[in-house]
């Protein structure tokens, strides 16, 4: 039998070693990998603490300005994934810096960018001849193919964390990208016409969806977190805490109800000092930023009937991942503010989400 077993071994070599030259390959040494009984990401949880990331943010504005980086940022990049400029399969985090008196020049590319503010205020974003000045907290969209231009007016140093789909278009092999004329765009609207516009529940009549030059993302591009905090705190005060999530909102596309973007969906939620979360898991992988309070995330995954678990004691500007399928427990010391980002949309139009409530 080992000789017959031997035979077969060197004849399948001889088959793979023969049929290499016609670029062809053999399914059945890889078909477990490529469809595997449940997710394994190769994503691993990851925490960066801020008081330890912000030192280099600021060396960095030492030794390169932000007209010379386009954007200087330092990324987010998931130790599993070291060399891919990636947090997940999917998405790309990193926190942006601007100093006094910069301007991070204008350009447009077709990935789909989110921008949540960090620390400071007064710098600004502007998006298609509209600026909105940033505040701590702030949500702000850079919707694809949109020409967008950083500055900072203020006296202080702004610092956010940027969130874009640039692993997913590169997959795709669908990226594009231009650089504006000018460092600046013209400014052609007042600050917060959009939000008179589009940010009560309501939108103009003449709004065509389909032609707007915002495309499928949210014609909202900037949601205060004045407004969004408050709206945590009417629900909080209307409605018992999900044991899972605590209290937790989806930011929405105002002109269709839907995810603010094709491709990424953005929450805030609120863990209650005391809270102590049930475990859940999901196929889209979630980048957290937390805003406020102190708290823990506890992952949790089994890989080869060992449970691998992972504890992030966290606070404010603080970040961390939470990979697909992976466990994670909330809970927190003091009331918590938390906003994350995933590429949930994505799951959602393919029939791919998957996601579980443990007990």
């Amino acid at each position: 039998m080992d000789t017959t077993a031997s035979r077969a071994a060197e004849e399948r070599a001889r088959l793979y070693a023969d049929m290499a030259p016609a670029n062809l390959t053999p399914l059945w040494e890889s078909l477990h990998a490529l469809v595997p009984k449940e997710p394994r990401s190769p994503c691993l949880p990851a925490f960066w603490r801020y008081d330890e990331v912000r030192p280099f943010l600021m060396r960095s504005g030492e030794v390169i300005t932000a007209e010379e980086a386009v954007r200087r940022v330092l990324v987010l990049e998931n130790p599993g994934l070291r060399g891919q400029s990636a947090i997940t399969q999917t998405l790309y985090a990193g926190l942006q810096l601007i100093l006094p008196g910069e301007v991070a020049p204008s350009h447009r590319h077709t990935q789909t960018a989110l921008r949540f503010v960090v620390e400071g205020a007064g710098a600004f974003t502007a998006v298609n001849g509209e600026r909105t000045t940033m505040h701590p907290g702030d949500f702000i969209i850079t919707p694809s193919w949109t020409w967008h231009d950083h500055g900072n007016e203020s006296r202080n140093p702004v610092i956010w964390l940027d969130g874009l789909d640039i692993p997913t278009v590169r997959m795709l092999d669908s990226g594009f990208a231009e650089n504006y004329a000018a460092a600046q765009q013209p400014v052609v609207r007042s600050e917060g016409s959009n939000f008179a516009r589009f940010g009560a529940n309501m939108a103009p009549m003449a709004h065509d969806a389909e032609a707007d030059p915002h495309g499928a993302t949210s014609p909202l591009f900037a949601y205060p977190y004045e407004r969004s905090r408050d709206a945590l705190a009417r629900l909080r005060r209307d409605a018992p805490a999900d044991p899972w999530d605590g209290f937790k909102l989806r930011y929405l596309n105002p002109a269709t109800g839907g995810w603010p973007t094709p491709t990424i969906a953005a929450f805030l939620q609120m863990l209650p000092a005391g809270f102590d979360g049930k475990a859940w898991r999901q196929t889209d992988g979630a980048v957290f930023s937390v805003v406020e309070g102190h708290g823990r995330a506890t992952l949790e995954r089994d890989v080869d009937g060992d449970v691998q678990r992972t504890v992030f004691e966290f606070g404010p500007r603080d970040h961390f991942v939470v990979p697909s399928w992976h466990r994670c427990r909330l809970s927190a010391s003091e009331d918590a503010v938390l906003f994350s980002f995933s590429d949930r949309p994505i799951h959602a139009a393919l029939g791919l989400l998957r996601e579980e409530r443990l007990g």
